[in-house]
C-alpha cells in the first residue's frame, strides 16, 4: 500500500464508503512512472519561474509583530521506546528513539453546496502534562522538533490567525494575524521558523456518491506562502502559484494540496510533485534551486531517509521493505513492514506493520523494526485505514 493510497483513504475515512475499485486503481500504481519526468519537471520549473519573477506584486509584504521567546528544547532529548497498543486513536504518546508522535488528525466527510463533499481534520496534540493526547479546535497543526511548542491555524478549515501553543501550559504565546487565508504549518528543522502554505480556497473536496465518489478535478488553490521567523516577529509573504499538472493524480492523491515542506537544513523549501522527483525546491524567497545534493527524502515528508549516521537509506513500500546503503546499493536487511517511515536510530526504523501473516494489509498500526528485519515492536494498536474513524499520524525528532 502506497503513501498516497493510505493517505486516500484516510482522507476518505468516517461517513464516506470507499470504492470498492479504489484499492485495486491505486496499487497497480505502486511503482511511481518515471517517464515523461524531465520534459514535466522542466515545464514545472519554468512555468514557477515565470510567475514568481514577473508576476510577484509588489514586494513581499514584512508585518511587525510580536517576538516570540521559545522554550527551550530538552537536552539530551529522549530515546526510550512508548507505546500504546491497547486504544485506537492512542490514549498514551507513542515513540521510539529520536522520534514520537507528535500529534494526529481523524478525518469526515461532510456535505457543502453544489453536492460536493469537504475533507475535515480534527487534530489532537501530545499533552506532556498526561504524557498523552488532546483533542484541539484547530483548522491544522504541527509540533516543533523538541515537542516543546506547536504552531496551529485558528478558523473553519481554513484561516488567518497562526498561534504558537506552549506544549506543557497549553498557554499561546502569540498570534500572527495574515492577510491571506493559509491551511497548514510546518515548523523549519531548527524549531524558529513556520511554513504556512496559503490557499483562495479550500483544497480537499470531493464529489460523486458511493463508488463514483472522487476527488474534485480542478487547479490547486495554492497562491502562496508565509515564513514566520517565530523570534524576530516577522511574516514574510510570497507569491507561488501551484504546480501546473497536479490536478491531474488528484484521484489517487486524494487531494488538491500543494502544501509545502523544509529542507534537511532548513535552507531551503519544497513543493510536492506527481511524478519523479516527488519535488521541488526554491529559497524561501521563491527563487528555484536545484536539489540539495546527497539529501534523500521519506517520499511526500520532510523526514530524511537517510540513516543518522548517513550509511543507510529507507526503501520504497511494498512488502517485504528493504534498506540499502547509501554508497553502494546492497541490500543490508528486508523487513516484514509495508512502509518505512522514520528512522528511530542508526539500527530501528518506526514502521507501518500489519497484523497476522498480513493477510488484510489495511489492518496495519506503527511498529519498530530493526534494520536486519529480526526485531519488531508493536508501538500502537492495529486498525482498520480503510475504514471509519482511523487517525493519521504526525512523526516529529523528540
Amino acid at each position: 500500500m502506497t503513501r498516497l493510497l493510505r493517505d486516500t483513504l484516510e482522507d476518505w475515512a468516517g461517513e464516506a464508503r470507499v470504492p470498492p475499485g479504489l484499492a485495486d486503481r491505486a496499487l497497480r500504481r505502486r511503482t511511481w512512472r518515471p517517464y515523461g519526468a524531465a520534459v514535466l519537471v522542466a515545464a514545472m520549473i519554468a512555468a514557477v519561474a515565470v510567475f514568481v519573477t514577473g508576476q510577484r506584486e509588489p514586494e513581499p509584504v514584512v508585518r511587525p509583530l510580536n517576538n516570540i521567546t521559545l522554550p527551550p528544547r530538552p537536552s539530551p532529548a529522549p530515546t526510550d521506546v512508548r507505546t500504546d497498543v491497547e486504544h485506537s486513536p492512542p490514549a498514551k504518546l507513542i515513540a521510539a528513539g529520536r522520534m514520537a508522535v507528535s500529534a494526529y488528525y481523524v478525518t469526515t466527510l461532510e456535505p457543502v453546496a453544489g453536492g460536493q463533499q469537504r475533507v475535515r481534520r480534527t487534530w489532537s496534540l501530545y499533552d506532556p502534562r498526561t504524557g498523552g493526547y488532546e483533542q484541539t479546535p484547530y483548522a491544522w497543526v504541527d509540533v516543533a522538533p523538541g515537542l516543546q511548542v506547536a504552531a496551529v491555524i485558528e478558523g473553519d478549515l481554513l484561516g488567518r490567525r497562526v498561534g504558537v501553543m506552549d506544549l506543557n501550559t497549553r498557554q499561546m504565546l502569540g498570534w500572527y494575524e495574515l492577510e491571506h487565508s493559509v491551511g497548514s504549518v510546518a515548523w523549519s528543522p531548527d524549531g524558529t521558523r513556520i511554513l504556512a502554505t496559503a490557499y483562495s480556497g479550500y483544497p480537499d473536496l470531493m464529489q460523486g456518491e458511493g463508488d463514483q465518489m472522487a476527488p474534485v478535478m480542478r487547479d490547486s488553490p495554492r497562491i502562496g506562502y508565509y515564513v514566520i521567523d517565530v523570534p524576530g516577529g516577522t511574516a514574510d509573504y510570497h507569491e507561488l502559484e501551484p504546480l501546473p499538472g497536479f490536478h491531474g493524480d488528484a484521484q489517487i492523491t486524494g487531494s488538491n494540496r500543494q502544501d509545502l515542506g523544509w529542507s534537511l537544513d532548513g535552507t531551503l523549501i519544497w513543493s510536492p510533485t506527481t511524478t519523479t522527483p516527488d519535488r521541488l525546491f526554491y529559497t524561501p524567497d521563491g527563487e528555484s534551486r536545484d536539489a540539495p545534493e546527497g539529501e534523500r527524502y521519506r517520499r511526500g515528508t520532510s523526514l530524511p531517509a537517510t540513516s543518522p549516521d548517513g550509511r543507510l537509506v529507507l526503501g520504497r513500500d511494498g512488502m517485504p521493505t528493504r534498506i540499502t546503503e547509501v554508497g553502494t546499493g546492497k541490500i543490508v536487511g528486508r523487513q516484514q513492514v509495508l512502509q518505512l517511515h522514520a528512522w528511530a536510530d542508526d539500527e530501528n526504523v518506526i514502521a507501518l506493520g500489519c497484523a497476522g501473516k498480513c493477510e488484510n494489509e489495511f489492518n496495519n498500526g506503527l511498529v519498530l523494526v530493526s534494520v536486519d528485519g529480526s526485531r519488531m515492536t508493536q508501538l500502537a494498536a492495529n486498525r482498520d485505514s480503510n475504514g471509519g474513524g482511523a487517525w493519521r499520524w504526525v512523526l516529529t525528532p523528540r
